[in-house]
């Protein structure tokens, strides 16, 4: 795992004053991202300096200085700064070396897979051969042609746009925001997004004219780097993927399902326990987690390292449960009670880990876990995605049951009843939203609108920009089924902008790689193909992978109510300290001097919550919001 970073034409708008200023710019953004990578930096710059790379490493295959970045091709045309894994490079290299097109590797690193593949076979079928995480800056020194390119799903993150005319890219956004002239001006228009979800979903960022390229896009921009030369495409979609999966839906049993899912998980974890490094597993009580460890386990000799942590509170409480898990597949398990305290302590480092607003509150379990985890090994496997490729959450049956009783009041007489009632004054705002829900369409509107329709989160940001995003454009009966609809609008944004956005940060903050073996392509892809009634039953979701698991762990082991990875912030803003660290970020003043937020509408919500005890998630995402402002702009 690492960082990379890079700007093309630095200077363009002031040439006289920015000269010979490139290089003390690519080491402040390399050491801005050194979490990432605190093994080596590296930097390469063109003749000219009108195009940079900067890198930062972190260890995992091929540890020597063959595997150091920024790398050249052999023919010297490409040079590349990558950040990931590709779990098979291995077979990618056999397949270069039978065809002649490479006579010898220097080392053993994916780097230099990944490098000579786009070269011989081009930058699209290069990345289309890959499976595993990456954001790749590639610059072809003879077409004077900068390819920026992120993997399928979007484990890794990849910011980009301009500063001062100059294009530049980077792993993390403080990277950009370091940078000379850089003037942090915040996209006003994104901030309706960010206190409807809690997070910013891409291609925005918090900061103008600064995006996120999208999963599985490649992004190209030649000399001389101008706003008008970008070109996007995408080499991979998983709308497609999707669409293509349930328009040819697996023919066999059940059991078969279980047996293909088992087989592909299996060989997607051999690839990824794959390293120079030690490694190990996150380890909740979960279905997700305990099936990869559970494969994990099947497929090593020796004993597979696991790791969780307790919290004193038994609501949020998972250890004991994630214990006997672990002593029935036999790992060497290992355990951290953090206090209240522990947790309360990572919120002064939040905003820095984030580098925007970033408002999921597992975030802190998911850093102290990773701290803990960081201290034995390198990388750690992840069990993220099972919920929203295996129809998990809880959330698509409450939806698919709102809109089962909604559609039965005839769309004449409840589309114009739904407006009445939420135009009505004097009404409370829950009425507003049941008058939004009866407008709904399909179970999609539902699904978006439980989101969407609080008027309240839409009057927090003075400016009220509405910009289009995923779940505002999907299209209604993209799919056929309707959970898969759903659970494609969560894939599209909510697991790459939310829970990878979490995993990746926090991780990386301690410099620990994290590897999640259910978003390999093969995986994602079989997913899409499943009939949902292999998915989910009732209240009952994830069901082949549940079968998969209980080849492993006895069904009466996990069949526990899930817990969940959260923390109790409710509980917590009801104290003393924590309610005046909270009503600091508030303060009347500070919110008018900033002039971003509506006082009025902020007090009124916290006023609810601290006098009628009426919790909205909101207040989460008004505070990580302030904390980040303070961080992002102190003196």
């Amino acid at each position: 795992m690492c960082g990379i970073a890079g700007f093309c034409s630095w200077g363009r708008e002031n040439p006289a004053a920015d000269a010979g200023s490139w290089e003390k710019n690519i080491r402040k953004m390399n050491e801005r991202m050194k979490h990432r990578g605190p093994d080596a930096s590296g930097i390469w710059a063109s003749s000219d300096a009108s195009v940079v790379l900067g890198h930062r490493r972190l260890s995992i295959i091929d540890l020597s200085e063959n595997g150091a970045q920024p790398m050249v091709s052999h023919s010297g045309r490409y040079v590349i700064a990558y950040n990931g894994e590709i779990y098979n490079h291995k077979e990618i290299a056999r397949k270069l070396l039978s065809e002649k097109k490479v006579a010898a590797f220097r080392g053993s690193s994916d780097t230099e897979v990944l490098l000579e593949a786009a070269e011989h076979y081009g930058v699209k079928e290069a990345v289309s051969l890959c499976r595993g995480m990456f954001a790749i800056a590639l610059y072809d020194r003879k077409e004077k042609l900068l390819y920026l390119v992120r993997d399928r799903v979007g484990e890794k993150p990849l910011y980009y746009g301009f500063v001062r005319g100059s294009f530049v890219f980077a792993s993390d956004l403080g990277s950009i925001a370091v940078l000379d002239g850089f003037e942090k001006q915040i996209n006003e228009e994104v901030l309706d997004i960010y206190f409807t979800h809690g997070y910013i979903p891409a291609p925005y960022s918090i900061y103008r004219n600064i995006y996120k390229l999208r999963p599985g896009c490649i992004l190209t921009i030649r000399a001389p780097f101008r706003k008008e030369g970008i070109g996007i495409e995408a080499y991979w979609s998983m709308k497609e993927a999707a669409r293509k999966g349930q328009g040819n839906l697996f023919r066999g049993s059940r059991k078969e399902a279980a047996d293909e899912l088992e087989r592909l998980l299996k060989r997607s974890i051999a690839g990824q326990m794959e390293a120079d490094v030690p490694v190990g597993a996150f380890l909740s009580a979960g279905i997700d987690s305990s099936t990869v460890v559970a494969l994990m386990q099947s497929l090593h000799a020796g004993r597979v390292r696991s790791f969780t942590i307790g919290m004193e509170d038994e609501k949020y409480n998972e250890a004991e449960a994630a214990r006997e898990i672990a002593a029935h597949l036999g790992t060497e398990h290992t355990e951290l009670y953090i206090t209240e305290k522990d947790a309360k302590a990572v919120i002064p480092l939040l905003a820095e880990m984030f580098s925007e607003p970033f408002a999921d509150s597992s975030q802190i379990p998911t850093y102290l876990v990773s701290r803990m985890t960081r201290e034995h090994v390198t990388v750690s496997l992840s069990g993220d995605g099972g919920d929203e490729l295996f129809c998990g959450y809880t959330s698509y049956v409450s939806t698919l049951r709102a809109w089962d009783r909604i559609r039965r009041i005839p769309g004449p007489i409840r589309y114009p009843a739904g407006k009445l009632l939420a135009a009505l004054p004097g009404r409370s705002d829950d009425w507003r939203i049941r008058g939004k829900l009866l407008q709904a369409r399909d179970a999609c509107e539902v699904y978006q609108m439980s989101y969407e329709t609080n008027p309240l989160n839409h009057r927090i940001a003075r400016v009220r920009g509405r910009l289009p995003y995923y779940y505002t454009e999907y299209e209604a009966d993209y799919l056929p089924e309707q959970n898969h609809n759903i659970m494609l609008m969560d894939m599209l944004m909510y697991h790459p902008d939310d829970i990878l956005v979490k995993v990746d940060r926090a991780a990386m903050a301690v410099s620990l790689e994290t590897r999640v073996p259910m978003l390999d392509k093969d995986v994602v892809e079989f997913a899409w193909s499943l009939p949902v009634e292999y998915e989910r039953q009732g209240e009952t979701g994830k069901l082949v992978l549940r079968d998969v698991l209980y080849r492993y762990v006895p069904k009466e082991m996990m069949d526990r109510p899930k817990k969940g990875f959260s923390i109790p912030v409710q509980k917590w803003l009801k104290e003393p300290s924590m309610r005046a660290w909270a009503e600091s970020l508030i303060d009347r003043k500070l919110l008018c001097d900033q002039g971003l937020l509506d006082p009025e509408v902020v007090w009124g919500i916290w006023k609810d919550f601290q006098e009628k005890g009426v919790w909205r998630r909101q207040i989460w995402f008004i505070l990580m919001f302030q904390e980040w402002m303070l961080k992002q702009y102190a003196v």
